[in-house]
């Protein structure tokens, strides 16, 4: 079990939480339009590329090789690295992770520190861990940002607010760095959050903070792709660079990178590349460049025999962009750094009953298997997570009972029948209070379908005989 989700006893109730999100529906119907139209211009360029396919089939064989030799790729990054000036540490958890940040920082007397987005240190709590001990954070992701000044984790993977509406963002500004808070254009949000952080670059006693998309073996580069330019900012200025990296995300060559490249930005936003694709490999003259590799469970998931599979995620959120369930209960009532369909099988791999609701909050299309582009599985170990909850008796005692009564009556032909047809007589004489009651959860955002004049094995039986005479 994680170190940041130790304890977390009682189950997520995913629906609840999701309800919250649904009442709000100029939210619902934003973030779903949003999210779709992320989904429909990746299928553009993805159909733009007649080498699509090729690139997803390369990206998961070089993910899965990887993988598979990922003891032999450490250790050549962290040669590399270490030729270079750099030097490297390696945390177990996210709780070791925390502790060597706050060590650099305090060990040089430095009390801020600027950071780019990164969805490591989100999972592993940091700020929650260093802000306490007196270390001010600032985090220089517009979207980020936001989520830090309202006291929320990232919704998404890439667009960490975007369940959030303009009018939220300026509301949010006005009460926290003083800005207008009926102005909600655009331009005006993003440039006060960019005067509002710019200054704590260049403040004495600073550290910068970046994540890590890709961490080349062979050379011991750290490549960060970013849209706004605060990772080359966090990374250069200060005089202590420290990134955080995933230990799955090696990769074994240079010449590999080009095949991620192309496809991340393409996947998460539908344009060709990301605005910045800065690679990291030594520290300036007169500076230091720490690397933190962090396991924080992987290697317990890389042993799973059917889940390891999510270590191929590159991040890019493709998976959250076209998934129905995601796109109208918001990332917040997923419980964690990691929600929609990848969360679903990366979260109960750190708490299974805390997490339990989550592979359940599915509708099992596939379509984030199909626009996911290593070819992660993911339908499938959501549907793999439900046979391992259930086998674990960490489904809900109703939902338990539920099911066994329901297998009982699909086994069994004749009480199948039976039950059909009585209960569709009942359907058309019972009142609407008594069908729409809080033990009928479908019926709470949907009508009950209109009960069929007959079944069809009343129709069958009728029209066969009448075939045969």
């Amino acid at each position: 079990m994680s170190d940041v989700v130790k304890g977390k006893s009682k189950r997520l109730d995913h629906a609840k939480a999701a309800g919250a999100f649904i009442a709000k529906a100029d939210h619902v119907a934003f973030h779903d339009k949003r999210l779709w139209d992320l989904r429909s211009k990746r299928d553009a360029q993805a159909h733009g590329m007649p080498e699509w396919e090729t690139l997803r089939e390369l990206a998961s064989g070089i993910k899965e090789h990887t993988l598979s030799h990922l003891a032999d790729y450490l250790d050549q990054f962290i040669t590399q690295a270490e030729s270079h000036g750099v030097v490297v540490h390696y945390a177990s958890t996210a709780e070791e992770h925390n502790e060597i940040v706050y060590k650099l920082m305090s060990e040089r007397g430095l009390t801020t520190l600027v950071k780019s987005k990164s969805m490591l240190t989100d999972e592993c709590k940091m700020r929650e861990y260093i802000e306490p001990r007196g270390i001010t954070v600032m985090e220089t992701d517009l979207g980020e940002r936001i989520q830090q000044l309202d006291n929320q984790d990232p919704s998404h993977m890439v667009v960490p607010a975007v369940h959030k509406l303009r009018a939220d963002v300026a509301e949010l500004f006005g009460r926290t760095i003083g800005t207008d808070p009926k102005n909600s254009d655009i331009h005006y949000l993003a440039e006060s959050q960019r005067m509002n952080t710019r200054p704590y670059f260049v403040r004495e006693k600073t550290a910068g903070m970046t994540g890590c998309n890709f961490a080349v073996a062979q050379t011991g580069t750290v490549v960060v792709c970013t849209n706004e330019g605060n990772a080359d900012l966090s990374a250069n200025v200060p005089p202590l660079h420290i990134a955080s990296i995933g230990i799955e995300k090696l990769i074994p060559k240079i010449s590999d990178l080009g095949v991620f490249i192309r496809m991340l930005s393409r996947s998460a936003l539908g344009s060709p590349i990301t605005q910045y694709t800065s690679h990291f490999r030594a520290p300036r003259a007169g500076s230091e460049m720490h690397y933190i590799l962090v396991d924080h469970g992987r290697s317990e998931r890389l042993a799973m025999e059917d889940f390891w599979y999510s270590l191929k995620c590159i991040r890019c959120g493709a998976c959250m962009n076209t998934c129905p369930v995601y796109r109208r209960s918001g990332g917040l009532s997923y419980g964690f750094t990691y929600s929609g369909p990848i969360g679903a099988i990366i979260n109960p791999t750190y708490d299974m009953k805390h997490f339990s609701s989550l592979p359940f909050a599915s509708t099992l299309n596939g379509s984030c298997t199909n626009v996911c582009p290593t070819k992660v599985n993911i339908h499938e170990q959501i549907y793999k997570w439900r046979e391992v909850i259930a086998a674990n008796h960490e489904v809900p005692f109703v939902k338990q009972e539920v099911l066994k009564m329901a297998g009982r009556l699909l086994a069994s032909p004749t009480l199948y029948r039976g039950t059909v047809a009585s209960l569709g007589g009942a359907l058309k004489r019972l009142p609407n209070f008594v069908l729409y009651n809080p033990l009928n959860i479908w019926g709470r955002q949907r009508d009950l379908p209109e009960t069929p004049a007959e079944t069809f094995h009343e129709w069958y039986k009728k029209n066969r005989k009448a075939a045969n005479k």
